[in-house]
C-alpha cells in the first residue's frame, strides 16, 4: 500500500488528491474532537442561526487547515505533514483550553452558546492568528 502512495504521490495531481483528502479527513476528526470539549453542540447551534458558534466553529476550521498549509508546504512526506499537522492540532486544543481558563470573567463556551457575538469573534481571531503562529513553529 505503502508504495501505491508514494507513486500517487509522485504525480502532481495525486499528491492533491491525497493531501486534500487527508486534510479534510482530519479536519472531522479534529472537528468532531472540538465538538467533544465544548459546552454546545456546534452544529445544532450553526442550524439554530447562532452566528458566535459559527464563527468560533469557522475560525477552528480556518485554524486547522492553515496548520496543515504550513505542515504540508514544509515536510518532504505526507506522513510527516500529517505528524505535524496533528501535533499543531494539539497545540491549538490546548490553546483553546488557556484562553477558557484565562479569563475567569464570564465563561468563554457560555457567552458562544448564547450567541454572544463579539465572544465568538475572538475566539475566532484567536483560533486563525495562532494558527499562524503554530504554523510557523512547524516549519522551524
Amino acid at each position: 500500500m505503502e508504495h501505491e502512495v508514494d507513486r500517487l504521490l509522485s504525480n502532481s495531481y495525486g499528491a492533491s488528491l491525497i493531501y486534500v483528502s487527508l486534510v479534510v479527513l482530519s479536519l472531522i476528526v479534529f472537528l468532531f474532537i472540538f465538538e467533544l470539549v465544548t459546552r454546545y453542540n456546534c452544529w445544532s447551534e450553526i442550524k439554530k442561526g447562532n452566528l458566535a458558534v459559527a464563527m468560533a466553529t469557522g475560525g477552528k476550521i480556518f485554524g486547522i487547515c492553515n496548520i496543515f498549509r504550513f505542515s504540508i508546504e514544509t515536510n518532504d512526506s505526507i506522513y510527516q505533514s500529517i505528524i505535524w499537522g496533528a501535533f499543531g492540532f494539539v497545540i491549538l486544543l490546548a490553546a483553546y483550553f488557556l484562553f477558557e481558563f484565562l479569563t475567569p470573567v464570564f465563561r468563554i463556551d457560555e457567552e458562544i452558546a448564547k450567541d454572544n457575538r463579539a465572544v465568538g469573534f475572538i475566539a475566532m481571531l484567536i483560533s486563525i492568528s495562532l494558527s499562524y503562529v503554530i504554523g510557523a513553529t512547524v516549519t522551524l
